[in-house]
């Protein structure tokens, strides 16, 4: 028997999408010409068997494209992406509730699905009838569904509302029941959209301690979910999907990092388009100094991509139109997920930086950092004295600065949390100039 349980060859699906033409003034002859063109439309494409779309306009959406992919008998596979990425559309062709325009799929066993919280379910009937309803759905036998009805009820525990209708269930109990009946009448393949979201902590894990069980006994599952943690848990094997097809494939730690970065390169990119102003916080109508520009080592339009050591100068553009004596310019790195990496303060030098009238560039060099790799943002604010309590002249937030890349390196360390280091090694210095920074050298928003 071949150890491939699950075949998909240049698989897609295309959808039409019909759209009403919106004119403001429309004559009667308009309409009738209008109608008995999307009549002969609708006529054609019922006698060609194809699907009747309502609408003036039709057009086609490829939700997938030449997608191949081969699964293993045993294997648990992780598939992420983006909402829209053609995630649920390639597990709607797997369980045959949609057929595909393109290419084909050998399944290779009885496949369970749960797609949707309830589907298969009668709300009028109870949770007892729906068992036995659901389990004939998936191809189970009235003997088959007895065997297995006491663990099922076991797993979902919902002994008290057996014999009550599911309409009276919430969305938790459902998703319990149904979950426990795919899981339990031992499909060759199970497939699961993320639906485990909707249960609660201990469910979850009692799920995916079901789910390992299940693969442990040579069974496959193809689980799809937002929640990285559990993909990590749960699956050794990865893809993640975008615009229809297959961009990433390997373990599930490398592709959760090329996730990651593709969302966070493109956020960085929005962000750092943006003027300046809108990362302000604190908005103060006649400050003392303002933050201009924000860089490091060289002021940069696009995301720097910095290697793993890279010794860093994060660099800071300061236009001051009152003199400042003893001013205070803090900094915090931060990662993607709003981890504090370190807290900078030009006050725990013991001395202030002062500023005359004028712009003001300021490079801030640290020897002793090392990062992780992955994408970091910076909080800068400005304070007119250290001691004077008064507020921040001004404040940058969550403004994309870097991004480390591994070239390959081993990192298992990576994962652990942040919390906040301690930099020794860290050299202030602020150089003034006539002007400030041209535009060619400068990130947006200087």
């Amino acid at each position: 028997m071949s150890d491939t349980i699950i075949s998909i060859e240049n698989l897609s699906k295309n959808y039409l999408l019909g759209h009403q033409q919106r004119t403001r003034y429309v004559s009667l002859r308009d309409v009738i010409v209008r109608e008995a063109r999307n009549f002969a439309r609708k006529a054609a494409d019922l006698a060609r068997g194809r699907q009747i779309v309502q609408g003036d306009e039709v057009e086609g959406f490829w939700a997938l494209r030449n997608v191949n992919l081969e699964i293993k008998r045993g294997e648990i596979l992780g598939i992420i992406g983006r909402n829209g990425a053609g995630k649920s559309t390639l597990l709607k062709i797997l369980s045959r509730i949609t057929e595909p325009t393109e290419g084909r799929v050998v399944l290779r066993g009885r496949v369970a699905s749960l797609l949707e919280v309830g589907t298969g379910f009668h709300p009028e009937l109870t949770g007892r009838e729906n068992i036995f309803l659901n389990g004939a759905i998936l191809g189970m036998t009235q003997r088959e569904i007895r065997t297995k009805f006491d663990e099922i009820v076991a797993f979902a525990e919902i002994e008290r509302f057996l014999d009550t209708p599911v309409k009276r269930y919430s969305s938790g109990m459902y998703v319990r029941l149904a979950f426990a009946i795919a899981a339990h009448l031992e499909p060759e393949i199970l497939i699961i959209d993320e639906v485990l979201a909707v249960g609660d902590a201990e469910f979850q894990k009692k799920c995916l301690g079901k789910m390992n069980e299940v693969a442990r006994d040579s069974r496959t599952v193809l689980f799809v979910s937002h929640n990285m943690g559990a993909i990590k848990a749960l699956t050794q094997k990865c893809i993640l999907m975008e615009r229809g097809q297959i961009v990433a494939s390997g373990s599930t730690g490398d592709v959760i990092n090329a996730y990651f970065m593709k969302t966070l390169d493109a956020k960085a990119a929005v962000l750092r388009s943006k003027d300046l102003d809108s990362f302000r916080r604190r908005r103060i109508d006649d400050p003392e100094a303002r933050l201009v520009a924000i860089g490091v080592n060289g002021y940069s339009d696009a995301l720097p991509r910095i290697e793993l050591g890279t010794k860093l100068t994060i660099e800071i553009g300061l236009t001051v139109h009152r003199a400042l004596c003893g001013a205070d310019i803090g900094i915090v790195l931060k990662t993607a997920q709003g981890e504090h990496v370190t807290a900078l303060a030009s006050g725990d030098q013991r001395f202030g930086l002062s500023f005359e009238p004028g712009y003001h560039r300021i490079a801030v060099k640290i020897d002793d950092l090392t990062l992780a790799p992955g994408r970091y943002f910076v909080d800068v604010c400005v304070d007119p004295t250290m001691d004077s309590g008064s507020p921040s002249c001004d404040a940058i937030f969550d403004y994309p600065l870097l991004a480390i890349d591994n070239e390959g390196q081993v990192t298992h360390w990576m994962q652990r949390p942040w919390g906040v280091v301690h930099c020794q090694a860290v050299e202030w210095n602020v150089t003034r100039t006539s002007s400030a920074i041209s535009t060619n050298s400068s990130p947006r928003g200087a």
